[in-house]
């Protein structure tokens, strides 16, 4: 398995355009310098109020495929 960690800042503005589909991937850089991209979709249960912000892992299985994300 493979695993990533990233800190995130997405404000509501930019939240509701991924909910509303105009956008469907985040894309960011992960603590090691590595650029990811990964659906959007991953992070609802983290929406708040002021949007998505933290550090989370995301583990994907060794095909690349998401298998889940915790918030560190």
């Amino acid at each position: 398995m493979q695993q990533i960690v990233v800190d995130l800042s997405i404000s509501p503005d930019e939240w509701i355009k991924l909910y509303q589909g105009v956008a469907t991937d985040v894309h960011t850089t992960a603590r090691d310098g590595r650029s990811v991209r990964f659906p959007a979709r991953i992070l609802s249960r983290f929406y708040l109020r002021d949007g998505v912000r933290g550090s989370f892992r995301i583990v994907f299985n060794d095909h690349g495929k998401f298998e889940t994300i915790e918030r560190l």
